[in-house]
């Protein structure tokens, strides 16, 4: 289920996204000043199934709006800065967050975490008031600590559902899917590749050997790829050379989530997106947030899929995500709890 419908999703985002009988989706970009916020509005402008769009950001908002306002599609697109985060909140049915600052050479995503956290912490503050029903997806890093931090502030304010919250982790599924195909010298959309985990370091965990194009890759050439995967934005941060991260890339990712999203949400059955949820699959060992592939539905998480069967490499890499990860989360909660 997941191939066919990684294969839909890169074709949709090709021809400027699907269509679907019930497009009146009202969706809030938070951030979207920012190096994945313009490009990301941009992209949902082109998505047809968003048929308003309100963005925010600290400023700058306003002007990205009026820009992309101009794209032909039949959305209306608002901008919002400062104090109108309510208004910008109001009404929105998706909420995508892309803010914070980004990564620079030689940081890690635990490096910024401090700053982050607190602008996460802000906007679940904001969110739990404005637009308590609406499901969430989190770009801004470190997702394995920031997700956490969402979640416990809004069970604070009562309004927690696991379901609508969502760690977009849909970027290593794409690295994944295009660093195996030029390997295999295959087309990327014909390339599957799970993705399971969290979403920074060794925190991600390819499984190779769950698609046909992996199964030949081994040695030196598994652990290549791999070890792309895991850190393919440092590849990114040091080719920008201090100016930015992964900002396009993301962009992209986050709409096709988004994509996603809003089908499920308007009652497309069957589709399935990796993302990081609350989770029982390793709940016992301290991880109570992990990525796997999820099926969507019109309540949000309406399935998690099991990890499904890994060969022995594969469960040293789960091994060695998986303590990495506990402490992440911790760290989020106790953010929010020791506050």
């Amino acid at each position: 289920m997941f191939s066919r419908q990684v294969t839909k999703n890169t074709s949709v985002l090709a021809r400027g996204f699907a269509s679907s009988a019930r497009a009146n989706r009202k969706v809030a970009v938070l951030g979207a000043a920012g190096g994945i916020g313009q490009p990301l509005s941009l992209l949902l402008k082109s998505d047809s199934l968003v048929t308003g769009l309100s963005l925010y950001d600290i400023r700058g908002a306003p002007g990205v709006a009026a820009d992309v306002s101009h794209v032909n599609t039949n959305s209306e697109v608002k901008g919002y800065e400062k104090d109108d985060l309510k208004d910008a909140l109001t009404g929105a049915e998706v909420i995508i967050i892309p803010a914070g600052v980004p990564r620079k050479p030689g940081m890690t995503r635990d490096d910024l975490f401090n700053t982050n956290a607190s602008i996460v912490r802000d906007l679940a503050e904001a969110v739990a008031e404005y637009a308590p029903k609406a499901s969430i997806g989190i770009i801004s890093n470190p997702v394995n600590s920031t997700v956490p931090i969402f979640a416990e502030v809004l069970k604070k304010k009562g309004v927690f559902d696991e379901k609508k919250l969502f760690g977009i982790t849909t970027l290593d599924v794409v690295r994944a899917s295009r660093f195996l195909g030029e390997i295999k010298k295959a087309d990327p959309k014909d390339v599957k590749v799970t993705v399971v985990g969290g979403h920074s370091g060794v925190t991600i965990v390819p499984l190779l050997s769950q698609t046909a194009h992996g199964k030949g890759v081994d040695g030196e050439t598994y652990k290549a790829l791999v070890n792309r995967i895991q850190f393919g934005g440092d590849e990114v941060v040091k080719a920008k050379a201090g100016t930015g991260s992964a900002t396009l890339s993301m962009a992209y990712a986050g709409a096709r989530f988004t994509n996603s999203l809003i089908r499920a949400l308007n009652g497309e059955t069957g589709v399935v997106e990796p993302t990081f949820v609350k989770s029982p699959l390793y709940e016992s060992e301290g991880v109570e947030y992990f990525a796997s592939n999820v099926e969507l539905g019109t309540e949000g998480v309406k399935k998690i899929n099991p990890v499904g069967e890994l060969t022995a490499e594969e469960q040293e890499l789960l091994k060695a995500c998986l303590p990495d990860l506990a402490k992440n989360i911790k760290k989020g909660v106790e953010f929010v709890n020791s506050a």
